[in-house]
């Protein structure tokens, strides 16, 4: 029994405001104070983050600045283990600069002489291939290595990473819970007859010529002439998202003739607020990969706009496909799928229960592994 705080650092994408790697660190924080409070061991995170005082007065942990070599090393020398996760952090598609970072802090840690742990990443795309000797060096090198997809463990296969076991586990988020005292609310609001069926929309700037957004558009005007709908943005990556939204809301024009409606998620930045949001939706039409979870993971049918193969991966995972890509997205048939999903919304339900259910239940094992790691150190 380890009856000392054990102070674990958690190095990701975090601090940046964007709610879907936010709601990962809220996930890893919540799924480890559960799965610690059971066994009995204290567990003290510390989160480097780029924003560290909105950070610890987010999630109530300590936190440090993330690019600040002296404090990250202070941190590492004063911990108990570390750990890498979740996201996609190991990918060089946005930046040559992530994968030597994130290698980086664990290396930092390895020569520290201190357990690292990966929890439930996506690896890749990985274009360079002079990273994948320093990929394997590290996670060799780890006590416990998870990844959410098995495209991602075929990665480190081609990588030739043989130890550790790599594991094979659902995004965090799927186990991320609605904020406390909110069921009732979620219940009210859905026995409400009188209104419309909310259809969520997540979407982000990624085609330059921004034909995506415009068939978007296309899409949900198309829909709304054909039925009475709540159109509810809801924007993860601030303020990027927000723009995205608006400039399709601007596309739409005024649609209150049809007797449909259009709102804004305003500046919501705490993940489980975005989840207590997405969860009252009827549908959700994503761009944003965590948009598609947050729905699948409280049974709102997802129906993705694929711009990364991790979209694809985990829509496979809830017995779904994209509806289009971002190169080639059809409006018409975004209206079609969303009213046949509307349609047989209790038929999705019923049929992917218990795919969902065990994901969720999934969603905590790299947690349990960490803190049985700590428990048999101790």
């Amino acid at each position: 029994m380890v009856t000392t705080a054990q102070t674990i650092i958690i190095s990701g994408y975090y601090g940046f405001h964007n709610s879907g790697d936010e709601a990962v660190l809220k996930s890893i924080l919540t799924a480890l104070e559960e799965e610690s409070r059971q066994a009995g061991v204290t567990i003290k995170p510390v989160v480097l983050s780029s924003d560290p005082a909105w950070t610890q007065k987010m999630y109530g942990v300590e936190a440090v600045p993330r690019m600040s070599l002296g404090e990250v090393r202070r941190a590492i020398k004063n911990c108990d283990g570390l750990i890498s996760g979740g996201g996609s952090l190991l990918q060089d598609a946005t930046s040559p600069k992530s994968i030597p970072y994130y290698l980086a802090i664990l290396k930092l840690a390895q020569w520290a002489g201190k357990p690292t742990f990966v929890y439930a990443q996506g690896i890749g795309p990985v274009q360079r291939k002079i990273f994948y000797p320093m990929i394997r060096s590290v996670f060799q090198r780890c006590e416990y290595v998870s990844v959410r997809d098995e495209q991602s463990a075929a990665l480190l296969g081609t990588m030739k990473l043989k130890n550790p076991v790599v594991e094979v586990v659902p995004d965090p988020v799927m186990g991320l819970p609605l904020p406390s005292g909110s069921e009732l609310h979620k219940a009210a609001t859905e026995s409400d007859k009188d209104k419309l069926p909310i259809i969520g929309v997540s979407v982000r700037y990624w085609d330059k010529e921004r034909r995506d957004l415009t068939a978007i558009a296309d899409g949900l005007k198309k829909l709304a002439a054909e039925r009475r709908v709540h159109l509810r943005f809801l924007p993860f990556h601030l303020p990027d998202d927000e723009q995205a939204s608006r400039m399709i809301m601007e596309l739409l024009g005024d649609i209150r003739g049809t007797g449909s409606l259009v709102s804004m998620c305003d500046q919501v930045t705490d993940p489980q607020q975005m989840l207590l949001e997405v969860s009252r939706c009827s549908l959700m039409i994503g761009m944003r990969l965590h948009s598609l979870i947050y729905a699948a993971s409280h049974q709102v049918p997802p129906l993705g706009i694929s711009y990364d193969p991790k979209i694809d991966h985990f829509l496979s995972r809830v017995g779904s496909q994209p509806v289009g890509t971002t190169e080639a997205l059809d409006g018409q048939k975004l209206a079609n799928e969303s009213m046949r999903l509307l349609d047989q919304r209790s038929q999705w339900i019923e049929s992917q229960g218990a795919a969902i259910a065990l994901l969720k239940s999934e969603a905590r094992l790299p947690a349990q592994h960490i803190v049985n790691y700590l428990c048999r150190k101790g």
